[in-house]
């Protein structure tokens, strides 16, 4: 079909509906959007741009929407601000508006001295009048109410008010001393308890650990949820929902209904035990799906146990809170486990949740979805056990959780959500020198009106549960939250647009989500930003992400760790990266070259980074760093960096387990499949032997990294020996032949003292 839209008039509707209609690509040039594209994200947005008679249309219709209605969809204001907002009603008419609080407290609006022309919306003379946000209102969430006697009968109209922080106080307490803290994948740290994939209470020990090392807070990987049932995806940034979490990190035993299982039952789940347990010594992959469904198999047995009185009122609870969202979740689990990803009931009677097939479902499926919803309790109460083992240690943060970019485009959120998605568009990247042809990440975007239309309560509702049990959050690429570069389904990933949102809405609410919290906030900024958007971060008070091999001057120089910013977390290295003594040995050029992923020859490529690291150490050495012996000895090159990081004024610094273990091998190539184990590598030494939790405590290499980090710091160990009982010498039952059976600082099962 063909389309008569003129250029100017499809630019001047992109840029109503807040399209880019340029950007700048990778060689700093300025690109236009091609006009296909923006008709296709236009249409995405639901916005019509059939011909130049729709667009004027549509122009008019973008330009009264917010005259058609008395209150905007949602107020997001800063507190202290006074921020304004219109309020619409026939012209003449009388209007009131009242703040309401959570407790159902009440208090008036005052109108501002703000005069605008009364407008004709559909022959009728509309007045807008400005209201004000009262300055002394504490963070929180509100109510808005208008009243006006010729609006609805003179019944209330209302709008959700959120009234966010100027500045996150929780950053600020951070002035006070700078900290550290481990960077982990939980899935691949296991120990002589877990089944083969890291979980909950590994994650617990492991906080316990680095708590007694002096370690303020745990980054991990996101612990979103992911298919119900195996197959799996092993990628924890491409999950089925952000908001509810992945029951592969269940610890079975520590499920009080354990100690009630059927002698029968018990027999099978310790079987089930004995079998994965062997797969914590296997360095090669992990094995998610036979170790989630082992897993499932047991939770099954286990939700056949009846609960004690209270625990079943935690539970009630737990499902109160969690409202509609959480009961659409386990319908849509239970639906996936009955009709796999590709079913054509998922695109007809299944296509929503109030879709006929889905409604009979409920029923039909209710003891199915009690289950899913009975696994979300469980990970809700080992995730507060893992944050509680954190503060115990003395971490004054914890636990900080990772939080995706997006949600797979079949996955949970996008079915219970898509009233908030936009459809027929996916997000990623345009193309730069690494990826020419661009990325595509298959995830549907935030819809930013529909969004805004529904309050950000999804949004919201997400946070809150991540931040439930959580000591801070780092937002994947944060940059998303103000615009993102959508990509029209059957277009390449560089022949997209980028689609701006309310930024002051998005950060805003994530802010007051983790005041709310007492949360920490980091933001990935890494990448092709606009300048300003940093400095807006900065102001809400949320860190930055500083890597140090991206940290380089004008001249292309390691840049001085004392110019690194002050509101950043900071690291050696990524998840995309090799651990460091794998990036000083060049894996990253092999494993590229073994894969055919280089775009030049690799002695190139190897010449290259042996420029990279000689300029890093050669001012690392400088800095008298890296004492005579040191220079070419890899631990002492691995500890020396990291002195040199901690010499900048970062708030926060990560230390990468697998760089304290001496771990060569990466989690991720980026561009790849299943063509490279990603996120598949368990914890090993540099010798290929694997590191179980229980003797972290006593790995010398870790503790020499440890000791470094904290004496650059000027943080010390928090472990003092008070006489406790040691550790049995006795080994698990069903504990691996070859492994260790205990958990904690007394090490391996049968090592005396």
């Amino acid at each position: 079909m063909a389309h008569t839209t003129t250029p100017d008039a499809l630019r001047r509707l992109a840029e109503a509906h807040r399209v880019s209609t340029t950007y700048a690509g990778f060689d700093g040039q300025e690109r236009e959007v091609p006009e296909d594209t923006l008709r296709d994200v236009l249409t995405a947005l639901g916005a019509d741009a059939a011909d130049d008679a729709a667009v004027e249309a549509a122009l008019a219709e973008r330009e009264l929407a917010p005259w058609r209605r008395t209150l905007p969809p949602v107020v997001v204001a800063v507190a202290g601000r006074g921020d304004r907002f219109p309020v619409h009603v026939p012209h003449g008419s009388p209007v009131r508006v009242s703040v309401v609080a959570e407790d159902g407290t009440a208090r008036s609006a005052a109108q501002a001295e703000s005069w605008r022309s009364p407008r004709d919306v559909d022959g009728e003379l509309v007045g807008r009048a400005t209201f004000e946000v009262p300055e002394d209102l504490p963070v929180g969430w509100y109510e808005l109410r208008a009243e006006c006697p010729d609006v609805e009968g003179g019944r209330p109209v209302t709008a959700p008010l959120a009234v966010t922080p100027a500045r996150l106080a929780t950053t600020d307490r951070l002035h006070s001393r700078r900290r550290w803290g481990y960077m982990a994948q939980v899935y691949s740290v296991t120990s002589g308890r877990s089944w083969g994939v890291g979980d909950l209470s590994d994650l617990a020990g492991l906080a316990a650990i680095s708590g007694e090392q002096g370690a303020d807070y745990l980054l991990v990987n996101p612990l979103h949820a992911a298919e119900p049932v195996p197959p799996v995806e092993p990628s924890p940034y491409l999950p089925t929902s952000r908001r509810f979490f992945n029951p592969l990190y269940l610890r079975i035993a520590e499920i009080p209904e354990y100690a009630y299982l059927r002698p029968a039952d018990l027999e099978v789940v310790s079987t089930l035990a004995a079998i994965q347990r062997k797969e914590n010594l296997d360095t090669s992959t992990i094995d998610r799906d036979t170790a989630y469904a082992a897993k499932l198999k047991s939770l099954e047995l286990l939700f056949t146990v009846r609960r004690s009185p209270h625990r079943q009122q935690q539970l009630r609870r737990f499902v109160a809170e969690g409202g509609q969202g959480l009961q659409d979740f386990g319908l849509w689990c239970a639906l996936r486990e009955e009709l796999g990803e590709d079913a054509p009931e998922w695109q007809d009677g299944a296509a929503t949740p109030d879709s006929p097939y889905a409604a009979e479902a409920r029923q039909r499926l209710a003891r199915r979805i009690d289950f899913h919803v009975w696994m979300q309790w469980l990970l809700d109460e080992q995730l507060e056990a893992a944050q509680r083992a954190a503060r115990l240690a003395g971490m004054d943060v914890g636990v900080i959780h990772d939080l995706a970019v997006g949600v797979h485009k079949h996955g949970s959120d996008a079915w219970t959500l898509q009233d908030v998605l936009a459809l027929g568009v996916s997000v990623g990247a345009p193309a730069d020198m690494y990826n020419q042809k661009g990325q595509n990440w298959s995830q549907p975007p935030w819809h930013p009106e529909r969004l805004a239309e529904a309050g950000y309560r999804p949004w919201r509702d997400m946070l809150r549960t991540i931040f439930r049990h959580a000591g801070g959050i780092r937002v994947d690429h944060i940059l998303g939250l103000y615009r993102l570069w959508w990509i029209p389904d059957g277009r390449e990933a560089s022949d997209g647009a980028y689609v701006y949102y309310d930024h002051e809405a998005m950060v805003g609410i994530l802010a007051l989500e983790a005041e709310l919290a007492g949360a920490v906030v980091v933001g990935e900024d890494l990448g092709t930003l606009e300048p300003w958007v940093r400095e807006h971060l900065a102001e809400r008070g949320v860190l930055g992400t500083s890597i140090l091999w991206f940290e380089l001057d004008e001249d292309g120089e390691p840049l001085d760790p004392a110019e690194y910013r002050e509101l950043s977390m900071a690291s050696v290295n990524t998840h995309d990266f090799p651990p460091t003594a794998g990036f000083l040995e060049g894996v990253q050029v092999d494993v590229r070259e073994q894969l055919g992923l280089l775009a030049r020859p690799v002695e190139e490529e190897r010449a290259e980074a042996a420029r990279q690291l000689e300029t890093f150490f050669g001012a690392v050495a400088r800095a008298g760093l890296l004492p005579e012996g040191q220079a070419t000895d890899e631990q002492g090159r691995v500890e020396a960096l990291h002195r040199w990081l901690a010499r900048s004024p970062a708030l926060l610094l990560n230390v990468s387990l697998v760089d304290a273990v001496g771990e060569r091998r990466m989690q991720n190539q980026p561009g790849t499949g299943d063509e490279y184990p990603n996120w598949r590598v368990p914890l090993a030494d540099g010798e290929g032997n694997p590191v179980l939790l229980e003797t972290l405590p006593e790995n010398p290499r870790a503790n020499a990294l440890v000791r470094a980090v904290n004496e650059a710091l000027g943080t010390h160990p928090r472990l003092q020996h008070v006489g406790e009982p040691r550790q049995p010498r006795t080994r698990d039952r069903s504990a691996p032949e070859d492994g260790p059976g205990t958990e904690g600082p007394g090490g391996p099962a049968g090592a005396g003292r």
